[in-house]
């Protein structure tokens, strides 16, 4: 997803109304989420599906890194070698 243009991907509501499909559709084929206004502040924000999904994919993967390192600085983490140790063991290769 590419960031937001100021000068190309912010529109009222009104003008998104009267061509809301053709700024779906540029939407889609360009990527780029489009800020909508309403009485003259953002209201909205439209993204693709696709765009969307990988986000909250980026922002799941950064929360589960974040709350591995805090674990880790908690003293909650295994060694390397523990679990590769214990993963041999399982599968009968020790």
């Amino acid at each position: 997803m590419k960031r937001v243009q100021l000068d190309k991907d912010i529109q009222p509501l009104s003008e998104f109304r009267a061509n809301a499909a053709s700024m779906i559709e540029k939407i889609k084929t360009e990527h780029r989420p489009l800020v909508i206004t309403q009485h003259g502040k953002s209201s909205a924000v439209l993204l693709d599906v696709g765009d969307y999904e990988q986000m909250i994919d980026t922002i799941e993967l950064l929360q589960e890194i974040n709350q591995a390192r805090q674990e880790i600085e908690d003293g909650k983490g295994t060694e390397h070698e523990e679990v590769m140790s214990s993963l041999k063991e399982r599968l009968g290769k020790a």
